[in-house]
C-alpha cells in the first residue's frame, strides 16, 4: 500500500511539472514577447516625438535669438540716392534730352571694383587684406581674380591670385555710390575733380583711385599697404553724352 501510494504521488508531480510548468513560462514568455515589442515601439514613436520637437524647439530658439541680436531692416526703405534719381534725376534728363518714354532714361545698371595687386606674386598675403579691405569698403565678399596665362617676364604663373573684384548691384549700389559722393571723394588728397576721360564711347565710365584710406571704413592703423582700385559704373545709356549728364545729375563732380 504504501509503495501504492509513493507511484501515485510521484505521477501527480511529474504531470504537475509537465502541464503546469511549462505552459506558465511559455505564457510569460508570450507576454514578454508580444506585450513587450508594443511597449517598445511607443516608446521609440514617443522618443522620435520628442527628437523632433526639440529640435524644432532649438530651431525656434535659434531664429527667435537671431531677431533678437540683428536689426531688421524696414521692408520700405529705400536708399537716399535712388530718391534723389526717382525724384531729381528722371525730370531733368527727360526735360534736357527730350525723351519720350521715361523708360529711355538712362539709369544706374551696376557699379564694379577692382582692384588689381602686382605685388600679390612676391607677397601673396596681400590678397587676404585686400579682401578684408573690399568687403568693408563695399559692404559684400569679393571675388579673388586670377592670372589666365603664365608670363615668365612678370613671373606670373597660370592661375595665381593677382587681384579681388566685387559687382554691386540694387540697394548696395546706390548706398555705394552716395557714400563715394559725399564721404570718400572729399577726402582725396588735392582733390580738383573727377577726369571725364574714362567714358568708353557707350556711356559707361571708369574712375581710379590711388587710395583705399579716403573710405572712412578703412583703419587707418590697420593697413599694411596702400592699394588703389577701378570704379567702374555701367549705365543704360546709348551716348557718353547721356552717361556724364546722368552722372553729374547723382553727384559725381567731374573736373571742368
Amino acid at each position: 500500500m504504501a509503495d501504492d501510494k509513493k507511484d501515485k504521488a510521484a505521477k501527480d508531480k511529474g504531470s504537475k511539472d509537465k502541464g503546469g510548468g511549462a505552459p506558465k513560462e511559455a505564457k510569460g514568455g508570450d507576454k514578454a514577447k508580444g506585450g513587450g515589442g508594443a511597449p517598445k515601439e511607443a516608446k521609440s514613436g514617443a522618443k522620435g516625438g520628442g527628437g523632433k520637437k526639440g529640435k524644432g524647439a532649438e530651431a525656434s530658439h535659434a531664429h527667435a535669438a537671431d531677431d533678437g541680436g540683428s536689426e531688421t531692416l524696414d521692408p520700405n526703405y529705400k536708399p537716399r540716392l535712388r530718391l534723389h534719381y526717382q525724384a531729381s534725376v528722371i525730370p531733368a534728363l527727360t526735360k534736357k534730352f527730350s525723351y519720350k518714354n521715361p523708360m529711355m532714361v538712362p539709369r544706374l545698371q551696376k557699379v564694379v571694383i577692382n582692384m588689381g595687386l602686382g605685388a600679390a606674386v612676391g607677397n601673396p598675403k596681400i590678397i587676404d587684406s585686400a579682401v578684408e579691405d573690399m568687403r568693408s569698403i563695399a559692404g559684400q565678399k569679393p571675388v579673388v581674380t586670377r592670372a589666365r596665362k603664365s608670363i615668365a617676364t612678370y613671373k606670373l604663373r597660370e592661375n595665381l591670385p593677382i587681384g579681388v573684384m566685387v559687382t554691386l548691384r540694387a540697394e548696395r549700389m546706390w548706398e555705394f555710390v552716395d557714400r563715394l559722393i559725399a564721404f570718400s571723394l572729399p577726402r582725396v588728397r588735392d582733390f580738383k575733380g573727377v577726369s571725364p576721360k574714362g567714358f568708353d564711347g557707350k556711356g559707361n565710365f571708369t574712375m581710379g583711385l590711388k587710395e583705399q584710406i579716403i573710405f572712412p571704413e578703412i583703419d587707418y592703423d590697420k593697413i599694411d599697404v596702400v592699394k588703389g582700385m577701378n570704379i567702374s559704373f555701367v549705365t543704360s545709356a546709348r551716348t557718353d553724352e547721356e552717361g556724364r549728364a546722368l552722372l553729374a545729375e547723382l553727384g559725381i563732380p567731374f573736373r571742368h
